[in-house]
């Protein structure tokens, strides 16, 4: 799992699996949900990510 997180934007990429994304929905206010080609889900962008995320997820030092 990779966590990228914009600080100016306020939002958040959770990434589960390197698969491309094949189709993205809604699933809530701010929720996108990305789905590979087999409509598994591979990533998660979230906005207004600090009211959504924790502080310790979005702090984190990217990794390398």
């Amino acid at each position: 799992m990779k966590v990228t997180y914009d600080r100016e934007a306020n939002a958040a990429y959770i990434r589960f699996s390197p698969e491309q994304v094949k189709e993205s929905e809604e699933v809530s206010a701010g929720i996108v949900l990305d789905y590979d080609a087999d409509g598994r889900i591979v990533g998660m962008e979230v906005l207004d990510a600090r009211a959504h995320l924790s502080a310790d997820l979005l702090d984190k030092p990217p990794d390398p």
